[in-house]
């Protein structure tokens, strides 16, 4: 299949299609939700999401370090050049690292704003030294950089039927609500990491504090403030998702199914968090397979009735996709 979707979308250079095959194991690896969304994406437009994602993972992986075989300072100077990378790979379309050629020539393609890598890194490295945010308007500014990024960067890849500005709070709003859900899922090995991500008024609110979340974590007990506080972190999460919804109909056709699945899916694991009492603490909250199962084939119904109706309907694209940075003269702005 990897084949398959460097040939569609156009990618021809050996070394290119290397590093996009890179970033799909990335993918494919880290983040089997949306990876089993994306494959009812159409072929051509499959490569760019990976290596958005491919790069998100990297640069995940070195501030979250989960073997704690970094130490801090070796995980801020591994960020530090990952930047400068990206930083020359977005100018120049070269990079050290084969996801960073990818997501350079990514961003070329879909003329994604560069703003948004740099906001996003940001973000990366706030998690080198901050490990809980007070109020939710201060989690806000950390998930503007490691969440809502993410659909912005999206949004030129998907297409949209509609001014891409229109369209452009819909879809970050669906990468919070992803961002929230997993940090809901997460909250026992977030605090394994020494963070918390639940922001501290929220806490506060229920008479939830940090000691307390160490001791349930550590007894494996539940506490009824705990509890009521992930309630209310449960409805804060699903704000982001009425929020987003309306966003969907604004993207192409032929994507919306994707995006509907991973909608789904990820709403799912709230569902499963709801059904296993709040426990987040002691055990992970999952999507059953059976689930993950009927969704996906919803979802490939969705994405061949879309097709069907697109052979007789004029469907808008993604932005048109250049050659290759390998592949052309001049250079990524």
């Amino acid at each position: 299949m990897t084949r398959r979707e460097l040939d569609a979308a156009g990618i021809t250079d050996p070394a290119l299609r290397a590093a996009y095959a890179r970033c799909r194991r990335l993918n494919a690896r880290h983040g089997r939700t949306y990876f089993l969304a994306t494959r009812l994406l159409p072929l051509e437009r499959r490569s760019a999401v990976h290596a958005l994602y491919g790069f998100a993972r990297w640069a995940d992986d070195i501030v979250d370090d989960l073997d704690r075989f970094q130490a801090p300072a070796e995980r801020d100077r591994l960020l530090s050049r990952l930047e400068h990378d990206l930083e020359q790979g977005l100018r120049t379309g070269q990079g050290d690292e084969p996801v960073v050629r990818a997501v350079a020539d990514t961003a070329h393609r879909y003329d994604i704003e560069h703003a948004l890598f740099a906001d996003f890194l940001s973000s990366m490295r706030a998690d080198l030294s901050v490990t809980e945010y007070p109020t939710y308007a201060a989690l806000q500014g950390y998930v503007h950089g490691s969440a809502a990024v993410i659909g912005l960067q999206m949004l030129p890849v998907l297409g949209t039927v509609v001014p891409r500005e229109e369209a452009a709070p819909h879809a970050a709003a669906l990468g919070v609500a992803f961002q929230l859900t997993n940090f809901l899922r997460d909250v026992g090995e977030d605090l394994d990491r020494g963070r918390i991500y639940l922001p501290g008024d929220l806490l506060s609110a229920h008479g939830v504090d940090r000691p307390l979340l160490e001791w349930s974590r550590r007894t494996g007990r539940g506490d009824l403030r705990i509890r009521r506080a992930l309630v209310a972190a449960e409805a804060m999460t699903r704000d982001e998702y009425r929020a987003a919804e309306p966003g969907i109909a604004m993207l192409d056709p032929r994507v919306r199914p994707c995006i509907r699945t991973a909608f789904t899916l990820y709403g799912g694991i709230l569902d499963a968090i709801a059904a296993q009492d709040y426990t987040v603490l002691h055990r992970r909250a999952v999507v059953s397979r059976g689930r993950r199962a009927v969704t996906a084939a919803t979802g490939a119904l969705h994405v061949v009735r879309a097709r069907w109706q697109g052979r007789f309907a004029g469907y808008p694209r993604a932005a048109a996709a250049p050659a290759a940075a390998g592949e052309r003269k001049g250079a990524v702005r």
